[in-house]
C-alpha cells in the first residue's frame, strides 16, 4: 500500500545527556551544560522526514533537522555531531549549521547512529519524485493494519501509570516471569537482550539481574519515559539497559539479540494483536537459534454449562420488552439487544467443575509461526461429554511456556489456578444444546483479525440428537454465535479463584444444575480432575 508522507504518523525518540549549537545563527537550544536531559526525535511534518532537537523543558525551543541533507559524524563513543545544510533564507550567512550531541552511554550512541542512517536512507528514496509528482512512502506494517483511532487508545491506555500498575499486582504474572528469568541465569548472562513493549521496563531490570551484556527497552507509548525515570533509579542495573521510544515494527537497534522477552499476552492469548508485534521483532533482531521469553503459547478449550450465568445474561434484554416506555414500544429491538449481549464474550474466573468435557488444546510456536498464520485461526473441535446436561457454550484460557535451559515454567491462566488479570473467558450461545454423557461434541472456533487490535469469533457446536434414527448420524443439533473480543463482558463482581479454597470434607456435584446458590470451592478430586484434563490435551501445569 501506498501513502504520502503527510499520512504517516512515525516517530522515534531518544533521550540525550547534553546539546548545544555549533553555529550562532542557530536557536540556541543550550548554551552550557544542563542538568535537563535533552530529547532527539525523528518524525515526520507535512511529508518530510525531520530530526528535532530540543530540551525536555523546552519543547517549543526547538531545532528541526532535514534528513535528506543531514549528516552524523561520531567524536567519540558517546559523542557526535550532526551537520545539515541551512535553510534558504540563511545561506547568505552560513551554509551549513552544526549539534553537537553528548549521549549518556555508548549503547544509545549505537542505537541513535543507527536509527540516524536508516532514517536518512528512508528520506532520501522518499525524496525520489514519481512521473506524477507524488511521494512515494509505504506504512510500517503497524500503521498499515491499525486503525489509527484503535492504535491511538491502545498506546495511550498502556501509557499511564495505574494500568502498569494493575499489571505489576498481578504476582502470578510479574513473579513467574521473574522466576522464569532468574532460574535461567545461564540464558540471559552476558547476553544482548531486547524487550518488546517494555511498558514500565520491568522485565528489562529482570533480564539485567541475570546477567544481561545490554538491554533494549523498545516501547512506543508515553510509558518509555516513566521506564527510562525507573530504570535510572536503579543505577546498578541502569548502565546495561537502553530505552528506545519507538514500535518495534519501526525502530532500528545497533545489534541483535540472543534473547527475546515480552509480555505479548492479551485475553484469550491473542486479543490487542500484540503476538504480531512479538512475532516481527523476532524476524527483525533476533539471531538465530535465540531463545524467545515466552516461547509457546497454548489455548485450552472445553464446553461448559453454566444456567446461572445463561439466564443473566438472557434477562438483560428484558428492558427492550416493554411494551409501553414512557409511551413507546420498545419490543422492536428486543431481538437485536438479545444478540447483542450474547455477542460479548465473558471475562471472569469460573469454577472448573462447569466443564463438560476434558479440555482441547491449540498450540501457536512463537519461534516459528509467521506473522500472516495470526490474522485468522481457525480451530476444529472435538469434545466427549462426560455428564448429561445443557451446554451453553466454550470456556478458555491460556498458558505460556519460558523455555529455559535451566528450567521450564508454565504460565497458566487456567480455571482453579491462582487468578490472573487475564481471568478466563466464556463464549456463550444464546441457543444451549443437550448432551448426555458420552455423547461426541463437536465444531469449530474461527478467530478473524480486524483493524482494532482484536478479533472476531465465530463458535459452533453441534451434537447428535439421541433418540431413533439419531444412529443414522444425520440428525444434528447445532448452535452458533458471532462473539467480538475486543467488547466483552467484565464480570467481576463472581466468585474468583481465590474463592477457590480446597475442602477436604466437600463433596462434588455430580451434575451441573440452576446455579440457585454462589459457586462453591472444589475439593481435592475435582482439582485433580481438572489437573487430569489438561494433561491428556497435553499440559504440565507448572
Amino acid at each position: 500500500m501506498e501513502a504520502s508522507l503527510g499520512q504517516i504518523s512515525k516517530q522515534m525518540e531518544f533521550t540525550l545527556d547534553y546539546i548545544s549549537p555549533l553555529s550562532p545563527s542557530a536557536p540556541s537550544i543550550a548554551s552550557s551544560h544542563s542538568s535537563h536531559p535533552a530529547v532527539a526525535r525523528f518524525t515526520i511534518d507535512s511529508g518530510v522526514a525531520q530530526l528535532n532537537f530540543c530540551l525536555k523543558s523546552e519543547s517549543l525551543n526547538s531545532t528541526n533537522v532535514d534528513m535528506q541533507t543531514a549528516q552524523l559524524f561520531k567524536l567519540s563513543p558517546v559523542e557526535s555531531v550532526c551537520m545539515c545544510e541551512a535553510s534558504e533564507s540563511s545561506k547568505v550567512d552560513s551554509f551549513s549549521r552544526g549539534i553537537f550531541i553528548r549521549f549518556r552511554k555508548e549503547h544509545e550512541s549505537k542505537a541513535f547512529h543507527c536509527a540516524f542512517e536508516k532514517w536518512k536512507k528512508d528520506a532520501v528514496a522518499q525524496g525520489t519524485s514519481l512521473p506524477n509528482g507524488t511521494i512515494s512512502a509505504s506504512k510500517s506494517k503497524f500503521d498499515s493494519k491499525i486503525e489509527a483511532s484503535s492504535a491511538k487508545m491502545y498506546f495511550h491506555y498502556y501509557g499511564q501509570l495505574l494500568h502498569q500498575q494493575n499489571m505489576l499486582q498481578d504476582y502470578v504474572r510479574t513473579g513467574t516471569y521473574y522466576a522464569a528469568v532468574i532460574e535461567n541465569r545461564v540464558d540471559f548472562f552476558d547476553r544482548v537482550v531486547v524487550d518488546v513493549g517494555a511498558g514500565s521496563g520491568i522485565l528489562s531490570l529482570f533480564a539485567a539481574q541475570a546477567g544481561a551484556k545490554h538491554v533494549y527497552a523498545v516501547e512506543a507509548s508515553e510509558m518509555a519515559e516513566y521506564a527510562q525515570k525507573l530504570i535510572e533509579g536503579n543505577p546498578y542495573l541502569s548502565q546495561r539497559i537502553t530505552v528506545i521510544k519507538g514500535k518495534v515494527e519501526e525502530v532500528e537497534l545497533p545489534e541483535k539479540a540472543d534473547i527475546l522477552i515480552s509480555e505479548p499476552m492479551g485475553t484469550l492469548l491473542l486479543n490487542e494483536r500484540m503476538l504480531e508485534s512479538y512475532v516481527i521483532a523476532r524476524d527483525r533482531f533476533l539471531v538465530p537459534n535465540g531463545r524467545m521469553f515466552p516461547a509457546v503459547g497454548r489455548i485450552h478449550m472445553a464446553p461448559f454449562s453454566d444456567e446461572y450465568l445463561y439466564v443473566e445474561i438472557a434477562n438483560k434484554a428484558l428492558f427492550w420488552q416493554q411494551q409501553n416506555y414512557f409511551g413507546v414500544d420498545l419490543t422492536p429491538l428486543h431481538g437485536s439487544a438479545f444478540h447483542g449481549y450474547f455477542s460479548q464474550p465473558v471475562v471472569d474466573a469460573f469454577d472448573p467443575r462447569i466443564l463438560v468435557s476434558p479440555a482441547a488444546s491449540h498450540v501457536i510456536d512463537f519461534t516459528s509461526i509467521k506473522e500472516e498464520q495470526l490474522y485468522e485461526i481457525d480451530i476444529p473441535l472435538q469434545f466427549t461429554a462426560s455428564m448429561g446436561t445443557r451446554v451453553h457454550g466454550l470456556a478458555c484460557w491460556f498458558d505460556v511456556l519460558f523455555n529455559g535451559s535451566s528450567v521450564q515454567r508454565w504460565l497458566t491462566t487456567a480455571p482453579g489456578a491462582p487468578t490472573t488479570h487475564w481471568y478466563q473467558l466464556r463464549c456463550v450461545l444464546s441457543q444451549p444444546i443437550y448432551v448426555m454423557a458420552g455423547q461426541e461434541i463437536s465444531g469449530r472456533l474461527r478467530m478473524v483479525a480486524h483493524n482494532a487490535q482484536s478479533y472476531t469469533i465465530d463458535l459452533t457446536l453441534s451434537a447428535k440428537m439421541w433418540g431413533p434414527g439419531a444412529e443414522q448420524g444425520g440428525i444434528l443439533q447445532t448452535t452458533s454465535g458471532k462473539l467480538e473480543l475486543k467488547e466483552p463482558y467484565y464480570r467481576m463482581s463472581q466468585p474468583q479463584a481465590q474463592a477457590y479454597t480446597l475442602a477436604q470434607d466437600q463433596q462434588p456435584n455430580p451434575l451441573m444444575q440452576v446455579q440457585d446458590i454462589p459457586i462453591q470451592s472444589p475439593d481435592a478430586e475435582s482439582a485433580g480432575l481438572l489437573e487430569q484434563h489438561l494433561q491428556n490435551a497435553g499440559a504440565d501445569l507448572p
